[in-house]
């Protein structure tokens, strides 16, 4: 028996197109290409964690199961960079006030702000609710 606690080494995607989808999400995190082999492409680990493309070819069936939350201190001005990147806002979810996205492949990932924010007893955000900064006076 080993006295260190398992760790998540790598979150690693089924793409169809795993250099499409690569590229979206290294130019999203700013972590560059950094290996291929096989049916891999890696970027750059960061923070102990590994992001891969796993070549597949069966499309995404349905929603997600495990998605990913990204922050930023302006969750609208990255919504608007992820839409140039090839991703979309999933309006169906917008009555829980997280902002969820797509990436091209339609894997589900959240934009969430830096630092706290509140969450009520049904789970529903409210930081969509806020005014952005360009609404402050």
């Amino acid at each position: 028996m080993t006295d260190s606690p398992v760790q998540v080494n790598a979150l690693v995607v089924d793409a169809q197109d795993p250099e499409r989808l690569a590229a979206f999400w290294s130019a999203l995190l700013g972590r560059p290409v950094v290996g291929r082999g096989g049916p891999y492409v890696w970027l750059r680990r960061e923070n102990g964690l590994a992001l891969g493309f796993q070549q597949t070819e069966t499309p995404k069936p349905g929603k997600n199961r495990v998605h990913m939350d990204i922050s930023s201190s302006d969750p609208e001005a990255e919504q608007r960079r992820a839409e140039a990147l090839g991703g979309r806002r999933l309006d169906q979810y917008a009555d829980g006030g997280f902002l969820v996205m797509a990436d091209p492949e339609g894997n589900e990932f959240c934009i969430i702000p830096t630092g706290s924010f509140a969450i009520d007893d049904e789970g529903r955000a409210n930081y969509l609710d806020r005014p952005g900064p360009e609404d402050r006076a």
